[in-house]
């Protein structure tokens, strides 16, 4: 499995061999001791699986989650075809406010890893595209915020080609800026130590 660093400090992108013949293909989109190698620490305790279907220019994001309690997230494409967007809402983050973006889809079967206080977004690039998600956070709508996806400060690569397809959530949602000055964004270095803390030894373990 191959893995590189995006443009946000900690997050990564995997890529796994395919093994394709004439039946069909098999694939291990999340493989423990590559992201350990490339990581240096195991997966998060696995709190909830998730996968969502959208059709093509549904537009969801830029979703995180209120920190603490914090949410890391593992995520790839099992239909269809998404542009997955990863943005820095980490103040005081060496790449605070810079993004990055994957192509997904059940070709390469790439994988996206978010570190905790990091904002995802995708655009579905074709009908019936299904994401999955592996969480370290079972889901809480009060601790679920939105940034808004067309926010210039972000300047986020939206296809040209798509007519965004939002929720009401995502519509209204704030810029950047908006939700800086009021609070919202998460602590870089608090994100850090949620995240050292989710694979750390516990007591009597």
């Amino acid at each position: 499995m191959e893995s590189r660093e995006l443009e946000v400090a900690g997050a990564r992108v995997f890529t796994p061999e395919v093994f394709r013949d004439d039946r069909g293909l098999f694939v291990s989109p999340f493989q423990s001791e590559a992201f350990v190698r490339t990581t240096g620490r195991p997966l998060f305790p696995v709190a909830q699986t998730s996968c969502s279907f959208s059709r093509r220019g549904v537009v969801r994001g830029v979703h995180f989650t209120r920190t603490p309690p914090g949410m890391a997230k593992y995520v790839y494409c099992v239909r269809g075809k998404a542009l997955d967007i990863v943005v820095d809402l980490r103040l005081g983050s060496p790449t605070f406010g810079r993004w990055d973006a994957v192509v997904l889809d059940p070709v390469d079967f790439r994988s996206v890893y978010f570190p905790v206080g990091v904002g995802h977004a995708f655009v579905a690039l074709q009908d019936d595209t299904a994401m999955a998600y592996t969480l370290s956070l079972g889901y809480d709508p009060d601790n679920e915020l939105a940034l808004s996806l067309f926010d210039p400060e972000l300047g986020l690569p939206l296809p040209g080609d798509i007519r965004p397809i939002v929720s009401e959530r995502d519509r209204v949602a704030p810029t950047l800026a908006r939700a800086r000055d009021a609070g919202l964004l998460p602590d870089y270095e608090e994100c850090l130590k949620l995240e050292d803390a989710l694979t750390a030894p516990r007591a009597g373990a």
